[in-house]
């Protein structure tokens, strides 16, 4: 039916099903009257041939634009949220070939009152998706939940959260990364203390977003090392005096001891910093993330492992299965598309790609 090799167009559909080719577009688009048998003999010859519409004709046929907006923290140029966003704008270059416009919405991760705001401008501008960042369990909870009743799809970077009605999630498994990050900061050895350095969040204590990677950290220690002592300490690292202050403040019961330290999240720069700064050696830091300030501490010894992720990779990917949900109605293939954790020190870290 379809003269000589190639690919096969909508004219060969409609030669083949002995109609014009404004029908087999009406049908293809969905629109105007065709007639049943008209219809089923235009379906059949498709599937017989084997075509498929271009994505970007039909898209532009239809008229139909849909907006993606993203829901993370604010960020400075070399932060691990800025890593995010360049992930989320790649994709967006991609997502304007279908007509999707990407935007993105910032918020303070320290003023639950700032995510709320910025929850409430997503709902009113009514967005076809939404990618987000939970940093403040509650109040995301909610705003989910209003996501749905809109029959709004949204996806979780980074973490996520209990709730069932997320079309997906792309980042680390959060509780497993946890319990790896503690067997790399132990390794074997004998543990009688161990500092988790944490950030003093929002004063309402609404947000914590680390806590199922804290929880597998605890669970690892409790299995293995029952009789340590766990000692957390909460610092503001938009004060660097107030960081140094409050490092010394508790570590001045054993000032002399090699330490264990660790932070869950990307700063742990600023413990590296600090034990540069007061001359400490000998002590064993892990943390996690692969900004250029974790990796300098890691080449200079003051670090000695990062588990590492690709969060632009992660943000990328969470816009391509919105765009591809809204667009060509596909599945996501996986609900939880966990990534790998890649364990970074001195010798391999200048080859991570």
């Amino acid at each position: 039916m379809v003269n000589g090799p190639g690919k096969i167009t909508i004219n060969d559909v409609a030669k083949a099903a002995g109609v014009s080719k404004g029908t087999v577009d009406r049908v293809l688009h969905d629109r105007g009257e065709v007639s049943k048998k008209s219809r089923e003999k235009i379906l059949k010859v498709i599937d017989e041939l084997g075509y498929k519409p271009n994505v970007y004709a039909s898209l532009l046929a239809s008229q139909k634009k849909h907006t993606i907006v993203c829901v993370i923290p604010e960020y400075s140029e070399g932060d691990f949220w800025s890593l995010t966003a360049k992930g989320l704008f790649e994709a967006s270059e991609a997502a304007q070939r279908y007509g999707v416009v990407v935007e993105v919405m910032t918020y303070d991760q320290y003023d639950v009152d700032s995510f709320r705001a910025a929850c409430g401008k997503v709902l009113d501008a009514g967005p076809s998706g939404v990618v987000i960042a939970p940093m403040f369990r509650l109040e995301t909870l909610a705003f989910v939940k209003d996501l749905v009743s809109r029959g709004i799809p949204y996806v979780y970077i980074d973490s996520k959260l209990e709730d069932d009605g997320y079309l997906a999630y792309f980042g680390m498994p959060m509780y497993q990364s946890g319990y790896l990050c503690a067997d790399i900061l132990t390794d074997g050895r004998n543990v009688r203390k161990v500092y988790i350095v944490r950030i003093e969040r929002d004063k309402k204590g609404h947000s914590d977003p680390t806590v199922m990677r804290r929880t597998g950290f605890m669970d690892y220690m409790t299995e293995h090392y029952p009789s340590a002592h766990i000692v957390n300490v909460f610092i503001d690292p938009k004060n660097a005096d107030a960081v140094y202050a409050r490092l010394d403040e508790a570590f001045a019961a054993d000032a002399d001891a090699p330490k264990m330290l660790v932070m869950f999240n990307s700063r742990i720069h600023l413990v590296a910093d600090y034990l540069r700064e007061r001359g400490m050696a000998g002590c064993r830091v892990v943390g996690f993330d692969v900004l250029e300030r974790n990796l300098s501490a890691l080449r200079s010894g003051h670090v000695q492992a990062l588990i590492a992720q690709h969060s632009d990779r992660q943000a990328a990917a969470a816009v391509n299965a919105l765009v591809d949900s809204l667009i060509l109605g596909s599945p996501v293939p996986k609900k939880d598309n966990y990534t790998q954790m890649d364990i970074l020190n001195r010798y391999n870290c200048e080859y991570y790609m």
